[in-house]
């Protein structure tokens, strides 16, 4: 019997509290995906019986209803009849879901958004404003040539342009003309504004305005003499005293100046008429944001901000302060927070020229490579240790989720032994005051750039060293798993001219059913499965089988719900609605479907042991990509009992 689309439709928006409940809703190939404003009022247990929802989860804010392709669609533009909505895209409501984050994580999540895309020129720059200050103390003759002065002005540009580059991205977090955002950025570094660092000194206010000393033109006073100081002019402006410097060195009140200027260049957008739009509201953004900017959000938020580096510097300069940053940093990239310390780092570099927070990163994430390392050396299972050695290679250049995630977060002592190391590294760099012209770069990427070289090797050394140690002598390997008997009971079918193995050891069991393996080999729990995704049990529990065939069936009776259009992945329904994901591979969606050879199409019925897709261990292990076939319960929540089976 077809299903009833729009009845489909009324029964979940009646079970998810009515259409005022929704804030924003999309559909993918199989999912309905809804954020909902309050959960409290989400009928769970009545939703996953509506006829034509498959299954239900909930995942990054959003809840999704698993409805099918083909059909999803159709549910979908009669949710919309039913609610009045207007259509959304998935990335409408992935903002917002991210929008009903508390307002503490929202905010410190700007800064990530704002300087991630600007890294590539912040590194870049840094990493040649360290060579090319090194040059000079290998060759003196290099520091006075016309080489030296060229190189030297590229490296210092996106520093010294630093608010235009904020002011671009963070238009585009916020949503405004990113050309405005530019105007706003620019006007802070304005030629007619003193550099901000020359606001100490009297001599270079007094040229710069050519302000006269005593009726003495500022070119011809002796100023190796003169002990006196020069105010800096302001202009009138209503009740507001404005000073007459930039705002070099600073990027918090950018980052305020240009959030104002997209809200009110949007507001401005839908008032005024589109006849007049086009040079309205560029006009009146520009000119209240300027002015709200020079006499408000500048003079106010440059002291705060000034206040938050001088605290910043002493973290990262004092003994305890690194000792703490240096053990807790770790815990910041699990919660995914470490990039708020950009803001940081950039306004020390563009203040000081020298970014002392850059070792404490450093001596944190090396101590991670030391302990993931540590795991890779003493590790037997040997699908563990193919995780471990690249995480750890991963982690001494800089990245350090695949060794976090992958490992050491997992087994927790590593971690926590990677926190210690960190702690005692980041001592080390303050006692000797490391630092480097250069933020968004850590480990060994960092060592061009480092104000000195062998120090700061000593550091990632005793960091690396200490987390090493200490997870060796802490951290020990669970008894492996008893491996699959090797007289399995095998049933033999045939399929498209070539005989098969099916494999009838149940792996997973619940309330619902067993599910079989898919295919046959090494049955491991979903914790080894190599990938962070996967091993967290996001996406659900179940098993990862290191294939010894070549050809994944199906592990129960059911429904093909869905067929990666790169042919790696196939979704199954099973009996009491089960939804299976079963996935070739780990990340072969890169390889575009070669090697693969998809047997089934979505909608069709097939039975235990039917074989769905063929692959080839070869092309993926030459690929790159561990050939682990993942089988994941992705609904395992809605059921009791759930038992893993090796």
């Amino acid at each position: 019997m077809a299903l009833d689309y729009r009845k489909c439709a009324e029964e979940i928006v009646a079970n998810i509290g009515g259409a005022g409940n929704v804030v924003s809703a999309a559909h993918c190939a199989t999912r309905l995906r809804l954020v909902i404003a309050d959960n409290a009022k989400v009928n769970k247990a009545v939703l996953e019986n509506i006829d034509g929802v498959k299954g239900m989860f909930e995942s990054n804010g959003q809840l999704q209803l698993i409805i099918g392709t083909g059909t999803v669609n159709k549910v979908y533009d009669e949710f919309l009849a039913v609610t009045g909505l207007t259509a959304a895209t998935k990335a409408d409501v992935k903002a917002a879901a991210a929008a009903k984050d508390p307002l503490w994580r929202r905010i410190l999540k700007v800064p990530g958004d704002v300087f991630v895309p600007i890294l590539p020129a912040i590194v870049a720059s840094g990493l040649m404003m360290g060579l090319v200050e090194a040059i000079p103390k290998f060759w003196p003759a290099f520091g006075n040539s016309d080489w030296y002065s060229f190189l030297d002005m590229i490296a210092n540009t996106a520093f010294a342009f630093l608010p235009v580059l904020v002011a671009i991205s963070t238009a585009r977090v916020f949503g405004g003309n990113i050309f405005l955002g530019a105007v706003i950025g620019l006007l802070m570094i304005h030629g007619g504004l003193l550099n901000a660092w020359n606001a100490g000194s009297a001599e270079n206010i007094a040229k710069f305005f050519n302000i006269e000393i005593d009726g003495v033109s500022p070119y011809l006073v002796d100023w190796k003499s003169f002990t006196g100081t020069v105010d800096i002019p302001t202009w009138k402006l209503f009740f507001f005293k404005v000073q007459r410097v930039g705002y070099q060195g600073h990027v918090i009140p950018v980052i305020l100046a240009v959030a104002l200027m997209s809200t009110i260049e949007k507001w401005l957008h839908k008032k005024v008429p589109e006849m007049i739009d086009l040079f309205v509201t560029p006009l009146c953004t520009v000119l209240v944001t300027g002015f709200v900017t020079m006499t408000i959000i500048g003079p106010i938020f440059s002291i705060l901000e000034n206040w938050v580096l001088a605290g910043a510097k002493w973290l990262a300069g004092s003994l305890p302060g690194a000792v703490v940053m240096g053990a807790i940093y770790p815990w910041t990239v699990v919660m995914g927070l470490h990039h708020m310390y950009n803001v940081i780092e950039a306004g020390m570099i563009a203040q000081t020229g020298l970014n002392t927070w850059m070792p404490i990163a450093s001596a944190a994430n090396f101590a991670q490579f030391g302990a993931c390392l540590a795991v890779a050396l003493k590790v037997h299972n040997q699908k563990t240790k193919s995780v471990a050695l690249p995480s750890s290679l991963s982690a001494s250049l800089g990245i350090t989720e695949p060794a976090i995630f992958g490992i050491n977060f997992r087994f927790m002592k590593p971690f926590l032994c990677g926190m210690a190391g960190g702690a005692v590294g980041s001592l080390f760099g303050a006692l000797f005051k490391l630092g480097a012209p250069v933020y968004g770069v850590t480990g060994i990427p960092a060592l061009p750039a480092v104000n000195n070289v062998g120090l700061y090797i000593v550091e990632l050394l005793i960091s690396a060293g200490v987390a090493a140690v200490l997870t060796w002598i802490v951290w020990k390997e669970e008894a492996p798993a008893a491996p699959v008997a090797d007289d399995t009971a095998k049933t033999a079918i045939a399929a498209q001219e070539a005989k098969i193995e099916v494999p009838e050891n149940v792996v997973i069991s619940c309330s619902a059913g067993e599910i079989k393996a898919p295919v046959v080999g090494k049955v491991i729990p979903y914790t080894e499965i190599p990938d962070p995704t996967f091993a967290a049990g996001v996406l659900g529990e179940g098993v990862g089988v290191w294939p010894e065939t070549e050809v994944v069936v199906a592990p129960y009776d059911g429904e093909i719900s869905s067929v990666a259009e790169s042919k790696h992945a196939v979704g199954i329904t099973g009996p009491e609605d089960m939804e299976l994901l079963i996935h070739i591979g780990v990340d072969t969606v890169a390889m575009n479907g070669d090697g693969f050879e998809v047997l089934v199409a979505e909608g069709d019925q097939v039975k235990a042991g039917q074989p769905l897709v063929k692959f080839s261990k070869e092309k993926i292990k030459a690929a790159g990509h561990p050939d682990v076939v993942v089988t994941l319960l992705t609904n395992s929540d809605d059921y009791e009992n759930v038992t893993i089976h090796q």
